[in-house]
């Protein structure tokens, strides 16, 4: 998958260093810029086109959700994380209106914001992927999870897992043979990180079975394989 470009837009220098320092640790982003002002996360998100954009509430010369109101009315592409200090209902009313993709409170934390990255990269796949649209289809781009059996239930599938690409991954490894992350990715069209994330759900579901194994180079990798039936 190529890398999603991505724009910090925070005022407060430290912690825009310090989301830069957490981007950088994810494989699947591309830092094209910061900004600290409104106005330069303006000009910024009309030139570079970000894929998403890191968005802080308050900036000394407005509001961050002006500039998600004006992306979303001049139908710019670029999707809004909005990464902010603001616990007031009405602010995220007035986010959710505006259509961010989530929503995180500070102080920030990697493990939110790499699981914030990775459900934006998979629901850029299902997007990619799309032959045609039925309700299954819909039901796993939008906000909400279902079950195994595509339905509705008390028994939900944990943040960034959703049935259809849940039943790629099982199509892909009902051979029986073991499989690393990497190669189901590429079988299935997704990134390795995707992939991984599925196969150890499917694990810990007892689905599937890991063990490590050494290439020729010596290099640990975690393959999948189906559990075997007792005999």
């Amino acid at each position: 998958m190529t890398p999603i470009r991505l724009l910090i837009a925070e005022d407060d220098r430290q912690i825009a260093e310090i989301q830069r320092r957490f981007i950088q640790r994810l494989e699947q982003v591309e830092l094209c810029g910061i900004a600290h002002t409104l106005a330069d996360a303006r000009e910024q998100a009309d030139v570079l086109q970000p894929d998403l954009i890191l968005l802080d509430v308050y900036f000394p010369d407005g509001s961050g959700l002006d500039l998600l109101r004006e992306l979303r009315a001049s139908g710019r592409s670029s999707d809004v994380i909005l990464i902010t200090a603001a616990k007031e209902v009405d602010t995220l009313r007035s986010a959710l209106r505006g259509g961010v993709f989530d929503y995180i409170l500070k102080p920030l934390v990697f493990e939110r914001l790499e699981e914030a990255i990775n459900r934006f990269c998979d629901h850029l796949e299902r997007l990619s992927a799309l032959k045609h649209l039925g309700q299954n289809e819909v039901d796993a781009l939008l906000p909400r999870n279902v079950d195994d059996s595509g339905n509705d239930s008390h028994h939900r599938l944990p943040k960034g897992i959703d049935v259809i690409t849940l039943d790629k991954i099982r199509q892909v490894i009902a051979d029986g043979k073991p499989w690393s992350a990497e190669e189901v990715g590429r079988a299935m069209g997704a990134s390795r990180t995707t992939a991984r994330r599925y196969l150890e759900y499917l694990t810990g579901t007892g689905t599937l079975a890991a063990e490590v194994s050494y290439g020729s180079i010596g290099r640990p990798e975690r393959r999948y394989q189906m559990q075997r039936l007792p005999t």
